[in-house]
């Protein structure tokens, strides 16, 4: 009997995969509009809509750096219809033992879409030109400096997190419930400084309306080719910190819909307009197998479990 029902869910399995898409799909973006996972969902799923002749929308579920609109996925039927667009939050919020799901047992990897790098950027009335003085002022009075993040335990507030071990600077964190507004209020003078993705930051930046730092990847990055990575700069500690965004489908969902969405993101990717418009914003495009996205998110669980344990940063 076991043998006969495994066979109907393959044949059941394989048809809906033949059929699939025939009707809208739903790109969750667990974050605010105008972030690196919005601005991907809404460029890809533009271009999937044209290949399959079915709409590919975008839906945003932010809040609790992503837990939200991730568990909303989670919970979704596994049919592939329900696609979840997360950013580095998706590891980091395991660490803190706060997430609602399981990142690796409640998912099926899909793709590594793309990666970003991260900024520090300062409001332009601080008087920090470079990282090494706004560490000398935040050590000149400590706990008085304030910075934002998009939200607790996201990548942005434990990279600040890490930096701050590193260096010995003490600066206070307020988590924000999105990039939107811990940009804003950086620009509004609210709070001295901030960390962000660089395609999030990139208009603030180059209209002077927030004074970019250093970035926290490995070379410089082509949109701000003046601006030192951390390494640079003399005294400061060698780290290597960057943004990915992936696909995943809730648990279950059959190998042959999740080849059509990979096959479909892969496609987009490689599409030289996309590509252009991506790196235009700062996103470098990734694409590859379900393998490829399974491995990075292993390695980011382990990397950040380290980093809030050595920490102490609890979830809220």
């Amino acid at each position: 009997m076991r043998r006969i029902l495994a066979a109907l869910a393959l044949i059941c399995g394989t048809a809906a995969a033949q059929d699939y898409p025939s009707r809208p799909v739903h790109l969750v973006v667990p974050y605010t509009p105008g972030t690196g996972a919005d601005i991907l969902a809404r460029l890809i799923g533009a271009r999937l809509t044209e290949r399959w002749k079915q709409p590919v929308v975008t839906d945003n579920k932010p809040g609790a750096t992503g837990n939200i609109g991730a568990e909303a996925v989670a919970k979704s039927p596994a049919d592939g219809y329900t696609v979840l667009f997360p950013a580095t939050s998706f590891a980091t919020n395991a660490s803190l033992a706060h997430a609602p799901y399981d990142p690796q047992k409640s998912f099926e990897p899909v793709a590594l879409v793309a990666t970003s790098t991260l900024a520090v950027l300062v409001n332009p009335q601080l008087p920090a030109r470079n990282m090494r003085e706004l560490i000398d002022l935040a050590k000149a009075a400590p706990g008085k400096l304030t910075y934002s993040s998009p939200g607790n335990g996201g990548v942005q507030h434990l990279a600040m997190e890490l930096l701050k071990l590193e260096t010995g600077m003490d600066i206070v964190h307020v988590p924000y419930k999105g990039a939107a507004g811990a940009l804003s209020d950086a620009v509004g003078g609210h709070v001295d400084a901030t960390v962000a993705a660089l395609q999030s930051a990139s208009p603030l930046a180059h209209g002077g309306k927030l004074r970019m730092l250093t970035v926290l990847s490995a070379e410089r990055a082509a949109a701000f080719p003046d601006v030192p990575t951390l390494r640079e700069q003399k005294g400061l500690p060698d780290l290597e910190i960057d943004t990915w965004y992936g696909a995943f489908v809730p648990a279950g969902t059959p190998a042959e819909i999740v080849q059509k969405l990979n096959a479909g993101i892969n496609e987009s990717l490689n599409d030289p307009q996309i590509r252009a418009s991506l790196e235009k914003q700062g996103l470098l495009p990734a694409g590859g197998d379900p393998a490829r996205l399974q491995a990075l998110l292993q390695k980011e669980l382990a990397r950040w479990a380290r980093v809030v344990k050595a920490s102490g940063i609890k979830a809220e």
